[in-house]
């Protein structure tokens, strides 16, 4: 069966599309693209699988986001079944229900299957987030030009190399850029709490639970180190599920850290890294969140032994995080795997903590990312959502 999808001019009334977010920052993500879409389409709707932001929107959300979010081999091959059950029934009800288009957010693993399946039934699909085929995988482009139609950008390296594939790409900027305002850090350590005058410590081990499993002991034994140094100082972890809170309250519990002086926020960490002095950052969009709030930050990340082996023999590009890999040049310390240890990771921060000269310095830094992601985001993402309509008119 073949549709033929052409949205109205003028008018969003009849307007659906379907939309894949895997995690915390594919909601971000789509929030953004949600808005931008309603500013050309005022009434489209939005349904497949959301986080909270884009609920708040009233995208309909058929499955819980989270279970979605799973990273590394091994983790993912112990949720395949879920997984494949999921993504099975998705497209079961996008070709029962053709919307006039799909866009799957990030989650290449996940979304590039559903895509080439919805693409042949002649939906138009679009891929925001290009897979990161310029660090490794390379391979997987002849699979991206044949799952999609076009693909919504945020890196503006990206375009070359799939032009040179064949595959339609729009540079809409990053979203972050104008969600996340430069912010004033005295009101937003009001915000969190008026009556704390020590400094504020972010942690950020990750928001899928195979991470907090990871991180999350690594995370506190960190801040433990780093309390008996600096007595002044306060933790705050943010989590906007109820499945990683209790993950993680578990390992707190657990690992005998509750009389850390630790909050746990029931949120994302826009308003914590607008207001601590240092952060603590798994690897992730988190990074960037953290350069544009220009917080100081140590990055670090760990995979099972397993898809750490698999992902060295694959990997191309020189960083791991995103602040490095857009200017080029180590900004932000990459503590990684085997060196990722409490001991590293408390000196590290400490030096931070420590040296004003080096806070500043990255806060500079900072600022070229947010010149090289700088574009008219709402603008482009509907160009490239209407480009992509057209091709398939």
């Amino acid at each position: 069966m073949t549709f033929c999808n052409k949205l109205p001019a003028e008018s969003s009334a009849d307007m659906r599309v379907g939309v894949v977010a895997g995690e915390a920052s594919g909601d971000l993500l789509g929030e953004a693209l949600i808005r931008a879409v309603r500013s050309r389409y005022p009434e489209a709707s939005f349904e497949g699988i959301a986080g909270p932001r884009m609920q708040a929107l009233h995208a309909r959300s058929l499955f819980p986001m989270e279970h979605l979010a799973v990273r590394g081999y091994w983790e993912v091959l112990r949720s395949l079944p879920r997984l494949l059950s999921i993504r099975a029934q998705l497209r079961r009800h996008f070709l029962a229900h053709p919307p006039d288009l799909f866009i799957g957010i990030d989650a290449p693993d996940f979304n590039l299957g559903l895509e080439r399946d919805l693409k042949r039934a002649g939906i138009p699909t679009l891929q925001m987030v290009a897979p990161t085929v310029w660090a490794w995988r390379a391979g997987r482009l002849p699979k991206i030009r044949e799952a999609v139609t076009g693909v919504l950008s945020i890196f503006p390296f990206e375009k070359p190399l799939f032009d040179q594939a064949g595959i339609p790409l729009t540079y809409i900027g990053h979203p972050l850029v104008q969600q996340l305002a430069i912010p004033d850090r005295f009101l937003a350590r009001q915000g969190l709490d008026p009556t704390f005058t020590g400094r504020w410590v972010a942690l950020l081990p990750g928001s899928r639970v195979s991470e907090l499993e990871y991180h999350g002991r690594l995370f506190l034994e960190t801040a433990l180190q780093l309390h008996q140094r600096f007595p002044d100082l306060r933790f705050a972890v943010p989590l906007i599920n109820a499945v990683t809170r209790t993950v993680f309250r578990r390992i707190l519990t657990q690992g005998g850290y509750t009389k850390l002086p630790l909050v746990i926020l029931e949120e994302d960490a826009t308003r914590l890294l607008a207001a601590a002095d240092v952060a603590l950052v798994a690897s992730g969009t988190a990074t960037l969140e953290a350069a544009l709030l220009e917080c100081p930050q140590v990055l670090t990340y760990r995979l099972s032994g397993l898809t750490a082996w698999m992902v060295r023999r694959k990997v191309v590009s020189r960083f791991v995080g995103l602040p490095n890999i857009i200017l080029g040049r180590e900004v932000v310390p990459e503590i990684l795997q085997e060196q990722a240890t409490s001991d590293r990771l408390a000196t590290e921060l400490a030096l931070l903590l420590q040296d004003e000269t080096a806070r500043d310095a990255m806060r500079q830094a900072y600022g070229k990312i947010r010149q090289a992601l700088g574009a008219d985001t709402t603008a482009a993402i509907v160009q490239g959502v209407e480009r992509v309509l057209a091709h398939e008119a």
